[in-house]
């Protein structure tokens, strides 16, 4: 799955969550710190976790049990990401799956990864 950084979601996620570090919010501060613009806040990539297993699952009969998110390198404004997952584990005495998944910018630069496990209702 791909997904694009706009100004909605920018503009969305601190208007929700009222995160107006400069480094999200001041260009200048930014690149004072070394980075090429705004730092897009990391919660946003778990938004798009969310919608990975609440709606491109074959089921809507899952809960997220744990997750695990581990920051490699800064998205951007305007980035396209890309989001590939693969079942890592089966748990059937549990009814949980186990998932490993990345976020890789356009370039192929891994920009997240992690683990996420769901149980599944009966």
């Amino acid at each position: 799955m791909s997904f694009l950084i706009s100004e909605d979601i920018y503009n969305g996620f601190i208007s929700l969550f009222k995160d107006k570090n400069p480094l999200h919010t001041d260009e200048q501060f930014a690149n004072s710190r070394g980075f090429a613009g705004r730092v897009m806040h990391g919660n946003i990539l778990n938004g798009f976790i969310s919608y990975f297993i609440g709606e491109c699952l074959p089921t809507k009969n899952v809960i997220i049990h744990t997750q695990e998110i581990q920051f490699k390198n800064p998205v951007y404004l305007h980035d396209k990401i890309f989001f590939d997952a693969s079942v890592s584990d089966v748990i059937e005495s549990v009814n949980a799956i186990q998932f490993k998944y990345f976020f890789r910018n356009n370039t192929g630069k891994i920009v997240a990864k992690g683990k996420i496990q769901i149980g599944m209702f009966s």
